[in-house]
């Protein structure tokens, strides 16, 4: 049948416009020479008004069908991987005693009474059950998790005569569309939703390990930092030690305390001794916990021998220069060059030492990190030129920049150069030459400086705090101000504060791909005392590492390739960036990278990076992350199509399901409310089959198609205009 939905000012409008039309037609045709064609032709433009003026009118076609079937009651009952939490008091009328049992033996004591039976006997509904399983997600990990939109969006295209749903569940909808969504839909067709909740809506007293984010890769022989959190949801302090294993049987392990109630982050150091580690963190079981499943993770760090390209800039050759020079000169994994510009003697010569400052971009690409020491760009040092090049290498090569700076205050001038921004800190105004100490002050480290990698000096956190305190002073520093946003301060001034607290000088800031440190002392070398070059080689050893950790993540021949989270979860974007370089090893100017992704389950695709806007072959792109597993990646550069990089990235498995976790009671109340039905609890359940016997019969299922949307109706406007202009032309009109 044909329904009409006209509002008063459409209705208005398509009558005044169809009479205005009629008007003009009559006028064409006591003006017509030819007044019978006119008027067939007219008779056709006033047909075309009146199907405009009827779309505007929202004309829809409806069909009814009456069912002729018994009335549905289905019931759905959730066996999601969440209802196997012992956390659901059994109602009196199917255990006396109220006994504690799960969520799932609830279910199956509650389907195995005879109360269905009185639910059918209520108005001769027929009862049918369904239970919601926890699909697994394509791939070849174990991923669960519940639907409950979808399983109901089914049953009701299923059923012409659904009278009624009761649904069985904790409520944990953590997959698919919004269970909201099919609760609208159960509301429009009439059917109202009976929720009758599963479990409670307290945590149980449990400790998660919730996640480990361990780097991809490490190097042989060296530290690696791996960060981890674990979640309380006891009511008292727990105090438990981390262990972290290796397949060898090899383990460390770490003193925590955990806060009642809270999330706790915190890290562990490993020191990486072969190729590929096989390891696993874990801790034990409290007293009192009930989920011990839950406090380990397995997971994998690559370790590779590496060469890392280090480039110092220099004026004069202090001490801190002659001795990091040292350092990393007989540090078996770096290879440095030096420019020492001396403002009366020139450029410095020897072993290690260039003449000038690479002059293409091809040439400063080969260093991962680059020292700025007590330098600027006054005559004779770094011109604006060369700060652009520096800044474009680390923004789109994710290399890492070092500034040292000196007595002298030269680096005062690179605030007036492209380096400016990636300053991690603000400077004091016309203090150039920094504060000079009378006597020996001492580095403090921040609570982000006793965790990282960058300070670590000790084989855990208890000894390096000890270290630092037992580190000789320093008798000058830079003027600081404070830290800039974003940056994170690892080390400040043990003794003296500026007007926004102490003053910062171990600084550390994300610069574009890259990054960028800033030491604000010039007394590293003092650290020497004593111990010789223990700490002072370790510590920039580990600079050089952490600093170029991004871009060495996988590097061939001429594809430099990176990506962001490195670790990522089902569900996650990767961000892929690629650095590409021609035959020459000059960066791609023109050409392309393609980027061949395979899943763990084998399908593969291609995605072209996209270039980004500069001169240093920076490339990227980004795709989904839907199953855990290793994923392959292929990179192909137009330019050398015969030496792509492969590499893998392994996506961590997330279990959406997860025992102990507290019962969604809020997700089914709503359902219930917006289908205009209820939520039951275990106690009330008796008076489910009076609400169902009350209930009206289902109403009659209706479709509704929309005209002014079908594609006939378009079709028929197009024949009868270009059947009118063919009659007017017809008829002599222009």
């Amino acid at each position: 049948m044909l329904y009409f939905s006209p509002t008063p000012f459409t209705l208005a409008l398509g009558i005044s416009a169809w009479m205005a039309t009629a008007a003009l037609s009559f006028l064409i045709w006591k003006r017509s020479s030819h007044p019978r064609r006119t008027a067939a032709a007219e008779m056709l433009r006033l047909l075309i008004a009146a199907l405009f003026v009827l779309l505007l009118c929202d004309p829809e076609w409806r069909v009814t069908v009456h069912p002729k079937n018994t009335p549905v009651v289905a019931v759905l009952w959730d066996d999601s991987k969440s209802m196997a939490t012992l956390d659901t008091h059994l109602p009196a009328a199917l255990s006396p005693g109220r006994e504690v049992v799960s969520r799932a033996e609830f279910v199956q004591k509650l389907l195995a009474s005879g109360f269905w039976k009185s639910l059918a006997d209520a108005g001769k509904n027929e009862v049918i059950t369904r239970a919601i399983a926890s699909p697994p997600a394509n791939g070849s990990g174990e991923i669960h998790g519940t639907d409950l939109e979808a399983p109901l969006s089914a049953l009701l295209r299923e059923q012409d005569n659904l009278r009624a749903v009761v649904l069985v569940s904790d409520g944990d909808a953590n997959s698919g569309q919004p269970p909201i969504v099919a609760a609208q839909k159960m509301h429009l067709r009439g059917v109202p939703l009976f929720a009758v909740p599963a479990g409670s809506t307290t945590r149980l007293p449990d400790l998660e390990l919730l996640a480990v984010s361990a780097p991809t890769y490490g190097i042989v022989g060296e530290n690696v930092q791996i960060p981890f959190t674990i979640r309380s949801s006891l009511a008292r302090q727990v105090r438990t030690v981390v262990h972290l294993r290796d397949s060898g049987g090899r383990e460390v392990s770490k003193d925590i305390v955990l806060p009642p109630g809270s999330e706790t982050y915190d890290s562990i150091i490993w020191k990486l001794q072969k190729d590929t580690a096989n390891l696993t963190l874990s801790f034990p079981s409290a007293d009192g916990e009930q989920i011990a499943g839950n406090n380990s993770r397995s997971f994998t760090i690559a370790a590779k021998p590496e060469k890392i390209r280090v480039l110092i800039l220099e004026t004069l050759p202090r001490w801190e220069y002659r001795f990091l020079h040292n350092a990393l000169s007989r540090d078996p994994g770096v290879q440095v060059s030096c420019l020492l510009l001396h403002p009366q003697l020139g450029p410095g010569g020897g072993k290690d030492y260039l003449t000038a400052f690479p002059e293409k971009p091809a040439e400063l690409s080969t260093y991962d990190v680059i020292f700025i020491g007590d330098i600027g760009g006054a005559p004779g040092q770094l011109t604006a030129e060369q700060c652009g090049m520096i800044r474009g290498l680390v923004e789109n090569q994710a290399s890492g920049i070092v500034f040292l700076p000196g007595p002298q205050g030269n680096q005062a001038t690179l605030l007036q150069s492209p380096l400016a921004d990636l300053l991690p800190v603000i400077a004091e105004e016309n203090r150039q030459d920094g504060h000079r100490e009378t006597t020996p002050a001492p580095l403090t480290l921040t609570t982000e400086g006793r965790s990282s990698l960058l300070t670590m000096l000790g084989e855990n956190e208890e000894q390096n705090a000890e270290i630092w305190r037992r580190l000789p002073g320093f008798h000058w520093h830079a003027a600081v101000l404070k830290s800039k946003a974003g940056a994170e301060v690892l080390a400040v001034h043990g003794n003296r504060r500026g007007p926004y607290g102490p003053v910062p000088l171990i600084v550390t800031k994300p610069a574009g791909n890259g990054k960028a440190l800033f030491m604000g002392i010039d007394s590293a070398w003092r650290w020497r005392r004593g111990v010789e070059d223990l700490y002072h080689y370790r510590f920039w050893g580990q600079v050089a590492r952490w600093m170029s950790y991004q871009r060495n993540m996988a590097a061939g021949r001429n594809i430099r390739l990176f990506f962001h989270p490195e670790r990522p979860e089902p569900g996650n974007t990767v961000t892929v960036n690629a650095n590409a370089f021609d035959a020459n090893g000059a960066p791609l100017e023109n050409g392309t990278i393609s980027l061949d992704i395979t899943s763990p389950d084998g399908k593969s695709r291609r995605i072209d990076l996209t270039k980004n806007n500069s001169a240093w072959g920076s490339f990227s792109s980004s795709f989904k992350i839907d199953q855990p597993g290793t994923w392959k990646l292929r990179a192909i550069s137009s330019a050398t199509p015969d030496a792509p990089l492969e590499t893998t990235l392994l996506a961590q498995g997330a279990d959406l399901e997860k025992t102990g976790q507290p019962a969604r009671h809020d997700v089914l109340e709503e359902m219930a409310r917006i289908t205009n039905g209820r939520m039951l609890s275990p106690e009330n359940l008796v008076t489910l089959a009076a609400d169902v016997a009350a209930l009206p019969a289902p109403r009659p299922l209706e479709t509704h198609l929309p005209l002014r949307t079908h594609w006939a109706v378009p079709a028929l406007l197009v024949v009868l205009l270009g059947g009118f202009w063919t009659m007017r032309k017809l008829n002599g009109a222009f």
